[in-house]
């Protein structure tokens, strides 16, 4: 058996997971960040993007926007605004918020307006590529 450590992903709405996992992958600011029990203490920001975690030898995945993680050798605590697993994600939904924010960014806005509806555009864009690719 592979050595774990514990994980818990906290979204604003809920408790994501919450138990050992084998490996972590997740985008951070500057790049991929791999995690295995042991690991260095860290903290760092998230940016929107995928996280995908390995427990019972099986990968899972999610789509995560920003947030934190703190890792410690026995164990990792990922907070973020929402956590989602594919299937879970209303593709729908997705493709109305991006073509929303496609067509606010098309519009004269304030610096604070351009950033939120930024964000907004990454978010959705997000779901709908970890929806598209893990959802079968």
């Amino acid at each position: 058996m592979a050595k774990t450590f514990h994980l818990e992903i906290i979204a604003t709405d809920r408790v994501f997971y919450q138990g050992e996992c084998e490996h972590l992958v997740i985008t951070a600011i500057d790049g991929l960040l791999g995690i295995l029990a042991g690991h260095e203490p860290l903290v760092t920001c998230l940016p929107t993007g995928e996280l995908k975690y390995m427990v019972d030898g099986k990968w899972k995945y999610a789509a995560i926007s920003e947030g934190f993680i703190q890792v410690m050798p026995d164990s990792s605590i990922i907070l973020a605004d929402s956590c989602e697993l594919p299937e879970e994600i209303d593709i729908k939904r997705a493709e109305e918020a991006r073509q929303r924010a496609e067509e606010k960014l098309r519009q004269k806005q304030s610096i604070r307006e351009y950033y939120q509806t930024q964000a907004a555009l990454n978010r959705a864009m997000n779901r709908l590529k970890i929806s598209q690719k893990h959802f079968k």
